[in-house]
């Protein structure tokens, strides 16, 4: 794998319980570039992502995340490739019994954080990031989805992951709400770290312009034009 790559796919047939939805995909994604996957609800969007996170299995061609191999990466490596990607859902699926904070020591201790300190330490950094250290002692229940978004994305940021996948992170969100999301995404991106982000949201792709994918009829194309006409593609 190029040493400048994030992530590269080669020749890759995506499935959606056993129904081919994307064919001879071929992508390569630079370390630090913000990328946006658009299309239609049901055209592999989320599946091209669970790909990357080794949630669905690679039956045809290759693909590599931040040097792993995943089209045939073993049970056992599948943690370690996880520390190296942040997964930033829609509907959020934080644990609704517990509060900001306990909600993150529990992934720090997944993750294999023994130290208390430590511990406490990078939540407290982590919320502050997203400015949401206020909430820490909140439940998630007494959140708006704004917040409860920057939650989810001070989650993925918790092991300083090389990688952010954003599964329709705005989906759930009003307008107003989803530029601030979408702010925090860029000044993410800005200190180095890959963005990956499916959407189907036209209005934030106007907004924040970015390199943008399109997955439409069986295939993941970048547009040779700027000008996409959304209103057909999303």
């Amino acid at each position: 794998m190029d040493t400048q790559s994030s992530i590269l796919i080669k020749k890759v047939n995506v499935f959606q319980r056993e129904q081919l939805v994307l064919s001879n995909v071929n992508i390569e994604i630079a370390k630090g570039e913000f990328v946006y996957l658009v299309g239609k609800v049901g055209s592999g969007k989320s599946s091209l992502i669970k790909i990357l996170n080794a949630e669905i299995p690679v039956s045809q061609g290759n693909v590599t995340v931040s040097d792993f191999d995943v089209d045939c990466i073993s049970r056992k490596e599948i943690p370690m490739l996880r520390r190296k990607i942040g997964v930033v859902f829609q509907d959020f699926k934080l644990l609704t019994d517990r509060t900001v904070y306990k909600n993150l020591l529990f992934v720090l201790k997944a993750t294999g954080w023994k130290d208390v300190k430590a511990m406490d330490s990078r939540i407290e950094e982590i919320l502050n990031e997203v400015g949401m250290l206020h909430a820490a002692k909140k439940m998630p229940h007494q959140l708006s989805g704004g917040e409860q978004q920057r939650v989810v994305i001070a989650r993925a940021l918790l092991n300083n992951p090389e990688i952010i996948l954003a599964d329709e992170p705005t989906g759930n969100l009003d307008h107003d709400t989803s530029i601030g999301i979408l702010n925090l995404f860029k000044k993410i991106n800005a200190s180095g770290k890959t963005i990956v982000m499916a959407t189907h949201d036209k209005l934030i792709i106007e907004k924040f312009p970015a390199r943008t994918l399109v997955c439409d009829d069986g295939k993941v194309y970048e547009p040779e034009s700027e000008m996409l006409n959304f209103r057909e593609l999303l």
